[in-house]
């Protein structure tokens, strides 16, 4: 007996590809506050907005939910979740753990993979460096975010990835909104180098506390500054 094929949509394409596509495009949304904090809208309308038909956004915004992104209202539609101070707090409590121990993690393995992944971390804190010196903030914040993705990443725990693209889709808004108030980018390259010299040296114990002291002092600058500009909701 032949065996079934993918499930399509009207226009021909397979279902999941329609998902897929309607999810990456409304977290797009979401982390750039293209959908703003708070933000409530049918799917309907979101579905205009994005250029989508309704269906694959109703399963997107399923997806959505369990990521903590957004709020699937009965009759009322999606509702944009908003940070607030209390929730960072959280967050970087399970940062700092969870980095501490990929850092750890990293430094033990053998000396090529610990060259070649050293090498990947000190390219992202150079490009931030680089971004710095010529005053673009965002690219700073994009090298940041990708130092620390592959620190996860190449860390090889499955569970850890998962658990910190979802934290870090929630605070992306966050970090970047504070990014220009934050006083402390000089101290966030330093510190990145004296991981990556850490995991170099195959230094498992330097590793998770360089690791763990630079999210601490991130997590000591941020939470002020969300408090001092009464910014309750993200």
């Amino acid at each position: 007996m032949a065996r079934a094929g993918p499930a399509r949509g009207g226009d021909g394409e397979k279902r999941p590809s329609l998902v897929d596509g309607a999810y990456a495009a409304m977290k797009r949304a979401i982390r750039n506050s293209d959908f703003a904090p708070g933000y409530q809208a049918s799917e309907q309308e979101i579905a205009l907005r994005l250029g989508m038909s309704r269906t694959p956004v109703h399963e997107a915004a399923i997806r959505l939910q369990e990521d903590g992104l957004v709020r699937v209202l009965p009759r009322r539609g999606i509702l944009i979740c908003a940070i607030a101070p209390e929730d960072m707090r959280e967050i970087y409590d399970v940062i700092i753990a969870l980095e501490g121990q990929a850092a750890e993690r990293l430094a033990g393995l053998p000396e090529a993979e610990r060259v070649r992944i050293g090498a990947a971390l000190a390219a992202h804190t150079e490009a931030m460096a680089e971004a710095q010196a010529r005053g673009d903030l965002p690219a700073w914040g994009e090298a940041d975010e990708r130092f620390h993705r592959t620190l996860i990443e190449q860390a090889g725990n499955g569970r850890m990835i998962r658990i910190m693209q979802t934290i870090n889709d929630q605070s992306h808004r966050a970090r970047m909104l504070t990014l220009r108030l934050r006083p402390e980018l000089d101290a966030s390259v330093a510190e990145h180098r004296s991981l990556v010299a850490a995991i170099r040296d195959a230094d498992p114990a330097g590793a998770h506390r360089q690791a763990r002291q630079h999210r601490i002092r991130a997590r000591d600058a941020l939470l002020p500054l969300l408090e001092h500009f009464g910014l309750r909701h993200l």
